[in-house]
């Protein structure tokens, strides 16, 4: 029997042949990295396949062996882009033609009968509350005989602390000073992002607009707190200042009008612009504004540390103003000016949705998006938009979940301030939020984290270590802090979250700090433990 081909493949068969020619170099190279995890992760799952076992066996040890694959390939193939997501992989499931998977009925043209698409296929991993079956949970003697002398390595510092939980049952498996608070660095976006998907939720869009003071000639551009705002002509899915100016245009040529006066208004926000970091890094967070294009970057980087505009919210109104102009509008130099509540809509652009902000934020760890999503936290909350305001409205959403919160404090929501003090426990039970079935809105906390050895900020991590591909967690890094909190299977296929926080008044070599904290996840991806 002859299956013939899906039209799609037809036209990107040339541009896969292309792509798996530039990438076999890499491919060799990726697969002879994780071929060690890889016959593991076969030894694993064999013995379940030669007797009886439960689905939460099956689909956890598939799923050992089916990420180490998928990451290589996945990495192979193509880039990713700032979502988390392969603008490929994206590409190509859009162009499919069937709702379902492969052809298990008679093929088209043989016999008179369409082709009945697949079903979908069902989750591979059972979150906290799913059936345990008869795999094996590790035990905190054997945890503890394995992660203790990494623990007490000393590149780790002069403190540390350390939680692993289990996300089928919800119990933790093993703590080391669990409930004791160090700064977290940047892993306190595990917490912004579980307060901002609670607060506002994950389809919660933020919005920038034009509107026109009613009898007047005058428009206010209204910031709405987006930090992903762009004026580039590529928008990549966020939303464009050029859009808006397409639509203010045209808006304002259907009344007739080609000159007005132009404003910006940031008064969502409260209190001050800037983080304390500001006073000596402009790089890793822009002043924190309602109006902001592009995070303020002075180059044309979307991620990591870039120079800083010290006034994003008139340096967007400016470039507004000359989009504007292009598209036959004049106007005057933009001010600052508050919106009144009888102003007439004009156009409107959206954000991409909250779970993708989240799942950016996390992936690249990107500070601008972290504060923002802790005053739309805010604004969910009732509280001021403010760095204080949105410190606040974390800490009451987290309340309102049950969450373990002892001596736990938030100063942001970026982890960007000293004064943050989270403990392994709170970090853990996040996760575990994250991973109850029952919370589905969730779930962009654990898909965003970066995928060792692969994407954001693990992506030059976890050289030759057998996490590579199968930890995923969130970094944070500071002088003297070293963190690490995620998600884990190990080779009896039961879901770990784990935390780990390091602390040292001398700094220690980070290098070597990272690389231990690296191996402390791997040691829990190779470890039955039972």
């Amino acid at each position: 029997m002859v299956v013939p081909e899906l039209r799609a493949w037809r036209a990107a068969r040339p541009h896969v042949v292309r792509v798996a020619r530039s990438v076999r170099p890499q491919l060799v190279r990726a697969v002879g990295a994780v071929k060690p995890p890889l016959v593991r992760a076969t030894g694993a799952v064999k013995p379940l396949v030669t007797r009886p076992f439960s689905t939460v066996q099956f689909t956890a040890g598939a799923a050992t062996l089916g990420l180490v694959v998928a990451a290589t390939v996945v990495t192979a193939a193509g880039p990713w882009d700032s979502t988390g997501q392969r603008t490929a992989e994206r590409d190509w499931a859009a162009s499919r033609e069937l709702a379902g998977g492969a052809d298990h009925g008679h093929v088209s043209g043989t016999s008179g009968k369409e082709p009945q698409s697949a079903p979908s296929a069902p989750s591979v991993l059972t979150g906290l509350g799913g059936s345990v079956g008869s795999v094996p949970s590790p035990t905190e003697k054997a945890l503890a005989d394995v992660l203790g002398p990494l623990l007490d390595d000393p590149s780790l510092g002069s403190e540390r602390s350390a939680a692993v939980v289990d996300l089928t049952t919800g119990k933790r498996l093993y703590g080391k000073a669990a409930g004791e608070a160090l700064t977290p660095a940047s892993t306190t976006k595990i917490a912004t992002a579980v307060a901002a998907l609670t607060a506002a939720g994950a389809d919660h869009r933020i919005k920038t607009r034009t509107v026109l003071e009613p009898g007047t000639e005058k428009i206010v551009l209204v910031g709405g707190g987006d930090p992903t705002l762009t004026a580039r002509e590529d928008a990549e899915g966020n939303a464009s200042l050029r859009t808006l100016a397409d639509d203010t245009a045209r808006a304002l040529k259907a009344r007739k009008t080609g000159k007005v006066t132009l404003s910006y208004d940031t008064s969502l926000y409260e209190g001050p612009v800037t983080h304390p970091i500001w006073a000596h890094d402009h790089t890793n967070l822009a002043p924190v504004t309602a109006l902001m294009a592009d995070e303020g970057r002075l180059d044309d980087s979307s991620s990591g540390a870039a120079d800083r505009s010290p006034e994003p919210a008139a340096d967007a109104a400016g470039k507004f103003a000359d989009l504007l102009k292009d598209r036959g509008i004049k106007t005057t130099t933009p001010a600052p000016a508050k919106a009144t509540g009888k102003a007439e809509a004009l156009a409107t652009v959206q954000s991409p949705p909250l779970s993708t902000l989240v799942e950016h934020m996390l992936t690249s760890s990107d500070n601008d998006i972290a504060e923002a999503l802790a005053r739309q936290t805010a604004l969910a909350s009732g509280e001021p938009a403010s760095f204080k305001g949105g410190s606040t409205a974390i800490r009451t959403q987290l309340k309102k979940l049950g969450l373990p919160l002892k001596g736990v404090e938030f100063a942001d929501g970026s982890g960007l301030d000293r004064a943050d003090k989270l403990t392994a426990d709170l970090l853990t039970a996040l996760l575990a939020e994250a991973a109850d079935p029952a919370r589905p809105d969730l779930r962009p906390v654990l898909t965003g984290l970066p995928v060792a050895g692969f994407t954001g900020t693990l992506v030059k991590r976890y050289a030759d270590q057998p996490g590579t591909g199968v930890v995923r967690a969130k970094t944070g890094t500071l002088t003297g802090v070293h963190t690490l909190a995620g998600t884990v299977v190990d080779t009896e296929g039961r879901l770990l979250s784990f935390a780990f926080l390091t602390a040292s008044d001398r700094p220690t070599d980070p290098t070597a700090t990272q690389r231990t904290l690296d191996r402390l996840a791997s040691t829990l991806a190779t470890c039955g433990c039972n």
